[in-house]
């Protein structure tokens, strides 16, 4: 009897503190933080689209909740000021709330009297966007200094945008999914050379299973980086000086006949070269079969 007793009155007192600590969490929320981490990942994305809309330049800020400021990066060519700027926008769009589009709009219909508020937090100019992780506002980011105010937002947007992939550590996760070939497959692609990946679901990234059996013309792709790892057989590249008769072939394709200058090496199995975009690149002779893959990066 008293051990029922006992166990009766463990249960109760269980029920009690499992009563009292759902009433606390129910008048709690979990909050959460921007990490560093997180922060320069907003940047890298921010930097990621400067790149692909050719923005002549731009400082990027990152602040967290309460607008103090985690990370920065200048990009080259970029007025001095634009640091104290792109920080004011970042810190703006955090404590209001809002993009920093909206005040700026305010003021411009007429409303002034909101730029007399202290500048130490508040800049009411385009390009600050909160950061938002699972709807609650965990930082703000801020740019200026691209071609316009426009694509300072823009490029805002996208940092801003890349928090909504982060993980509850703020690192990113992806939902886009893996892709597999087998080894026959890959046989099969070097048996003739072909496309494996073709960047497909809007990835900035090809993979060709490469194959040469004699030299070829001088290639310039104006948009793609090469990333070349050489499997089997030897060739002579020539990479760099002038390319000689060059044409458009195809969009960012150009092909020319020669190279003039440049600087010449011997690739063999185990080789890895990465090729810029824009650079001439000529495979001048070629031991076949040249089995060699390609990642191209755009």
């Amino acid at each position: 009897m008293k051990t029922l007793k006992k166990l009766f009155y463990c249960l109760l007192m269980f029920g009690l503190l499992f009563a009292i600590s759902s009433s606390a969490s129910a008048q709690t929320v979990e909050k959460k933080s921007l990490t560093l981490d997180g922060a320069e990942r907003v940047i890298a994305a921010a930097k990621a689209e400067a790149s692909k809309v050719k923005a002549p330049g731009g400082v990027i800020a990152v602040v967290d909740a309460g607008g103090n400021l985690m990370a920065l990066e200048r990009l080259d060519g970029t007025f001095a000021a634009g640091a104290n700027i792109s920080i004011g926008k970042a810190r703006t769009a955090v404590l209001f709330q809002k993009p920093t589009k909206v005040f700026e709009d305010i003021i411009n219909k007429g409303r002034t009297a909101m730029a007399a508020l202290p500048d130490t937090f508040f800049t009411p100019l385009q390009g600050g966007i909160p950061v938002v992780l699972d709807g609650q506002i965990v930082g703000g980011v801020g740019v200026s200094g691209a071609s316009s105010a426009a694509q300072d937002e823009e490029l805002a947007i996208a940092g801003a945008e890349a928090a909504k992939n982060f993980g509850g550590d703020s690192m990113m996760t992806s939902t886009i999914p893996v892709t597999y070939f087998s080894k026959n497959q890959v046989d099969e692609g070097f048996s003739k050379g072909t496309v494996l990946f073709d960047g497909s679901g809007g990835r900035n990234y090809m993979v060709h299973a490469s194959r040469r059996e004699g030299p070829g013309m001088v290639e310039v792709h104006t948009k793609d980086a090469d990333i070349l790892y050489v499997l089997k057989g030897s060739a002579t590249i020539v990479t760099g000086g002038t390319m000689v008769d060059g044409k458009q072939v195809a969009a960012d394709e150009i092909r020319g006949r020669e190279i003039a200058g440049g600087e010449t090496r011997q690739l063999v199995p185990g080789d890895v070269m990465i090729i810029p975009n824009g650079v001439p690149h000529w495979f001048k002779e070629v031991k076949a079969p040249f089995l060699y893959y390609v990642v191209k990066v755009r």
